[in-house]
């Protein structure tokens, strides 16, 4: 199965605080709308190449969520990844055929603002809350355009869309085995995170990079929070550095990153760019 990201979850309390920060560092939101388990509701950040950021959250404070329950009750940020399959009934088949759990596909639907109704199919793989390590698969039932287009100015940006999921994992070994089972994962690229203060393991064909924690710290205390889930989103960009302010540099394996400003809900930056090929 070609990993193709549609898109990554940031999760937390409050929808508005999330907003305002992914606006104060320079990204166009918009509101999303209610999804249909009448609970939770979104706004995007849609980019050129179809991929989104999904800021979630209750609409009503303390609300018992069906999805990511403790990353928005607890602030966890950044929380799912999800992939697109184009016959998610015969990618969910493959998947079960290769010892992995698959629950669904299932329909769910969303209403816009303009009383637009957007739905699609998902199967949740593996352990977990669904996307938390294995991604979950989306397929759409209305035009995809209904479900996310390019937000302000991102159409015509060098900013391309999410190139990459950084993984906090428990176990590195593990967490390769898994990757290899269910996509035929190659050989891993073994480096190190000094922002994260972790080892990783990436793949030449797989748009994730696994990263567990050298000892006690940040990354390490997540984990006992949340569980095994993203910790990181990477954004590809191409030609010119992304005209964003406040980017500060670091690194994910053997990739400079350039971390944007964005620090709520979880006190740190979780949102890189990084240059990909045209």
């Amino acid at each position: 199965m070609d990993l193709r990201i549609d898109h990554v979850t940031v999760a937390g309390r409050d929808l508005d605080r999330l907003v305002e920060a992914f606006a104060a560092a320079g990204f166009p939101v918009e509101y999303g709308g209610r999804h249909s388990n009448g609970v939770t509701h979104m706004s995007i950040v849609g980019f050129r190449d179809g991929s989104y950021l999904e800021l979630i959250s209750t609409l009503e404070p303390d609300a018992d969520s069906p999805w990511w329950d403790a990353p928005i009750r607890g602030d966890g940020g950044p929380c799912a990844w999800a992939v697109d399959a184009q016959d998610i009934d015969a990618a969910s088949a493959d998947l079960r055929d290769r010892g992995v759990r698959v629950e669904g596909p299932s329909g769910h639907e969303r209403t816009r603002e303009n009383g637009t109704l957007v739905a699609w199919d998902l199967a949740y793989l593996g352990e977990g809350d669904p996307g938390s390590t294995l991604p979950f698969l989306i397929s759409d039932r209305t035009p995809r355009e209904r479900r996310v287009r390019p937000t302000g100015d991102l159409a015509s940006s060098p900013v391309v869309g999410v190139d990459t999921v950084v993984l906090a994992v428990p176990d590195l070994d593990a967490a390769v085995e898994t990757f290899e089972a269910a996509f035929d994962a190659g050989d891993p690229d073994v480096g190190e995170s000094h922002a994260l203060d972790a080892e990783t393991a990436s793949f030449p064909d797989l748009p994730v990079v696994l990263a567990t924690p050298r000892g006690d710290g940040p990354l390490a205390d997540r984990l006992d929070e949340f569980g095994p889930r993203p910790v990181a989103y990477l954004i590809g960009y191409e030609g010119d550095r992304p005209g964003f302010t406040g980017l500060e540099p670091g690194s994910i394996g053997d990739r400079s990153v350039e971390w944007a400003p964005v620090t709520y809900p979880v006190g740190r930056r979780y949102l890189g760019f990084v240059e990909v090929d045209p």
